[in-house]
């Protein structure tokens, strides 16, 4: 079960990033156009799999042998254990929060420029904090 969810996290690590890549890449290039009911749905699928992919990472945090079951003292020594013991949870829940932020202020803004500006800065910067952290040598 664990190695089924540790694959799962990490193919769907691929289309989250091809997700927060597309709604602001799509952002940026319509800025000066309307929000339309296509452009939230852009902005929600990037939201959808943000959320999905934390679920199965609080799943693996406790399930995982380098999760929650190895938090020590000797392990905060270790580069690699602290990754994914404290600095990867840590981080990636900040961009899950910032890309939820920047979804619910869309609603609530009432300019076409300024939904866009907010998703290009809050996806933005979640998405360059969630490359921070990956671990890219482990990662299939």
């Amino acid at each position: 079960m664990y190695t089924g969810l540790k694959h799962f996290h990490s193919g769907l690590a691929y289309l989250l990033l091809a997700a927060l890549i597309v709604a602001v890449m799509y952002a940026i290039v319509s800025r000066r156009k309307p929000f339309t009911a296509g452009s939230r749905k852009i902005a929600l699928i990037g939201l959808i799999c943000t959320h999905l992919q934390f679920v199965l990472g609080i799943v693996l945090y406790f399930l995982s042998p380098l999760g929650s079951s190895n938090f020590s003292g000797e392990a905060m020594k270790e580069k690699v254990s602290r990754l994914y013991i404290i600095e990867h949870p840590l981080m990636m829940l900040i961009a899950i929060v910032l890309v939820t932020i920047g979804y619910s202020r869309i609603k609530r803004l009432g300019s076409d420029s300024k939904k866009y500006n907010s998703i290009i800065v809050f996806y933005g910067i979640g998405l360059l904090l969630m490359l921070s952290v990956i671990p890219w040598k482990v990662w299939p």
